[in-house]
């Protein structure tokens, strides 16, 4: 599978590259766009700012021109919390998507969106601050009116970005179960 993996609002920490690598040792061709030119992030804060110095339109920018060059190999866009969130964006715009894997966040979804049968598996922590309860039923529903093949995994007790080792968040039975779950969703595509 080919799958082009966003990082979150950290920046592409050695996190990314180990899930690329873990993604790679699988047999996916992974992609690592660097939407932060190089910077990344411990504080929460500093990272925000950062991102929305940048702005949601420029980084969309970003991410379309890196994934424009593979997209016609049918790409499975993949991301970790902002990075799932540009992932979506990515995907639903993408008639050749093959799938979408979402680590700790979502996005807003277009009314127009529609997309056949594409698969989508979110995992997210339970409860998560960003992505809190209400939240994700409201775009479970909409996402299933997209047309999309929805799965959603909840981790109770895990932090929001509990597959990264660096982070406070981490949570190492969390992250091994997603990780699981999510190479046997990209196998079954």
């Amino acid at each position: 599978m080919n799958i082009m993996l966003f990082h979150s609002t950290f920046g592409p920490r050695p996190a990314v590259r180990e899930a690329a690598d873990r993604l790679r040792a699988a047999g996916h061709e992974v992609w690592t766009p660097d939407l932060f030119e190089g910077h990344t992030f411990d504080d929460v804060e500093k990272a925000r700012d950062f991102k929305d110095g940048i702005g949601k339109d420029e980084l969309l920018r970003r991410a379309v021109l890196a994934a424009a060059p593979y997209s016609e190999r049918g790409l499975v866009y993949a991301g970790f919390s902002l990075g799932a969130a540009i992932a979506q964006t990515l995907a639903l715009g993408d008639d050749k998507a093959r799938g979408l894997l979402l680590l700790h966040g979502t996005s807003d979804i277009a009314e127009s969106a529609h997309v056949d049968e594409l698969p989508v598996q979110l995992h997210v922590a339970e409860p998560d601050p960003f992505e809190t309860d209400d939240w994700l039923s409201s775009w479970y529903l909409q996402m299933g009116r997209t047309g999309a093949d929805v799965e959603v995994y909840r981790y109770a007790g895990a932090g929001h970005l509990y597959t990264d080792p660096g982070l406070p968040d981490y949570d190492e039975e969390a992250a091994e179960a997603t990780w699981r779950v999510a190479l046997g969703f990209l196998e079954s595509l």
